[in-house]
């Protein structure tokens, strides 16, 4: 069975209700998932999953959560070849010109280590209002369609 790991850090609780909205939604597609958040995992241990959702939040001008930077520049060293992955995160809209962009960085990175996008990123302005949550649990069928 395929193991996808949901990997979030949340100031404000948003993104961790995003990331929870996707990892309920691989669960009820069957997925064997697992949300944790961002300083309670090794980056090596990124390794054991065929499918990585990245879930950082975006503060100030686009700076990435600290809780997730030790993982962003470990990541480097990680060849993610075979891996699937998604990117989902909040961030506020007052911010145009940096809106979510920890999500953008993320995206980035993985892919610059080999791994394949399963799934267009989702940002989310603030909290999750019905239209966000739609577009989460599409997120979630598309990369678990991906594991198939």
């Amino acid at each position: 069975m395929a193991k996808a790991l949901i990997d979030y850090a949340s100031m404000t609780g948003n993104t961790e209700e995003c990331a929870t909205v996707v990892y309920d939604k691989l669960l009820e597609l069957g997925v064997e998932a697992e949300l944790v958040e961002a300083t309670s995992i090794d980056t090596e241990d990124l390794l054991d999953y065929d499918l990585i959702v990245a879930a950082p939040y975006t503060y100030g001008a686009g700076d990435l959560p600290d809780e997730m930077v030790d993982l962003y520049e470990e990541l480097d060293d990680l060849d993610l070849t075979g891996k699937i992955y998604g990117v989902i995160g909040s961030g506020d809209t007052f911010y145009e010109d940096d809106y979510c962009k920890s999500v953008d960085d993320f995206d980035e990175k993985l892919a610059s280590r080999g791994a394949v996008r399963g799934a267009e990123s989702v940002k989310v302005d603030l909290a999750p209002e019905a239209d966000d949550i739609a577009r989460l649990e599409a997120f979630a069928v598309e990369l678990a369609a991906k594991l198939n």
